[in-house]
């Protein structure tokens, strides 16, 4: 198989790399816009600019895939608010682009989105509950799912949910805690190993409840998706348990051998720029699987299996069995 993958030196599109290529040895290609890992090893890199139609339909033309994943997005909350166009042309301009390689290219295009799509009060919403986001990249990431899905000859939505894991293309992450789950349990792992105590924030304004995934895992499903040409539609990339902040915190404390007495209840941090407050952000984003579960026969792990599995990513430096 031949993919191409966007986004792929970020967090989740790292995952997507992997496991695409050392896993199940798909040749794999990444257009990339000014970061270049180090090690390109099992995989190929370009430069260049997502928002420019015309390179990106000579780009894919050129690589010929099977799939196009789209995992790129604008990482940045203060920038979407404060360039609303540049961050539509970010989100929904690069699928739409995306979405005419692929056909011309007849591939398949897979779309990475989130379960920030929701309210925050559908708990448990399933593949087919009418989204309804309460902030811009809630939007973005919705109006994307549509261009995608009406205008695609074959594509599908993965969104992706509280998601641990190993990034594969850099040694530390971007950023720590903060008002959803990314890099959550990370941060408290690396807090506890060195010994200092974590606050785990808990309000009524950020996303408190969710249903955690990992990332290498997410990437798995959207392989099955990817080798199956009857996998469109919308999917659920998550475990198969929602819980809470503190209740994930003490989880992960036990599968990683850690001290939980470190662990500490806390107010946000409204300090920093783009820091909770300065948007909306939805309550309750637990997933159900149940489409996914039918089309693909897939079963989600439970969160002590997916910590484990992360555990064992991150002391041995390899992906953890399927």
């Amino acid at each position: 198989m031949r993919a191409y993958v966007t986004g792929g030196t970020g967090f989740v599109g790292s995952n997507i790399v992997k496991v695409f290529a050392e896993r199940h040895g798909a040749t794999v290609h990444c257009p990339v816009h000014r970061f270049v890992p180090a090690d390109t090893s099992g995989f190929t890199v370009e430069r260049l600019d997502l928002l420019d139609d015309e390179a990106v339909q000579a780009s894919v033309d050129d690589f010929d895939p099977d799939v196009i994943v789209h995992s790129m997005i604008l990482n940045d909350f203060a920038a979407m608010y404060a360039d609303r166009e540049l961050a539509w042309r970010s989100f929904v301009g690069t699928t739409e682009g995306l979405v005419r390689a692929a056909d011309r290219a007849e591939a398949k295009l897979i779309l990475v989105s989130t379960d920030w799509v929701f309210d925050g009060t559908q708990s448990g919403a399933d593949e087919d509950t009418p989204p309804n986001p309460v902030n811009f990249y809630g939007v973005l990431k919705m109006a994307s799912e549509q261009a995608a899905m009406v205008t695609a000859e074959r594509a599908a939505v993965v969104r992706v949910s509280a998601v641990s894991g190993m990034h594969w293309m850099r040694d530390s992450t971007p950023r720590v805690q903060d008002g959803g789950f990314g890099y959550f349990v990370t941060s408290i792992v690396e807090a506890l190993e060195a010994g200092r105590p974590f606050g785990v924030w808990e309000a009524d304004d950020i996303n408190m409840v969710a249903s955690p995934s990992l990332a290498s895992e997410c990437a798995e499903v959207m392989w099955r998706i990817a080798a199956d040409a009857s996998a469109t539609g919308v999917f659920h990339c998550c475990g198969a348990e929602s819980t809470g902040r503190m209740e994930l915190a003490r989880i992960a404390c036990e599968v990683f051998d850690l001290d939980g007495s470190l662990l500490r209840s806390s107010a946000p941090d409204r300090s920093a720029a783009g820091a909770v407050g300065a948007f909306p952000i939805p309550y309750d984003t637990s997933l159900t699987v149940r489409r996914t579960r039918e089309v693909l026969g897939y079963e989600p792990p439970a969160i002590r299996e997916l910590l484990a599995r992360f555990r064992h990513e991150r002391t041995s430096g390899e992906l953890a069995a399927a």
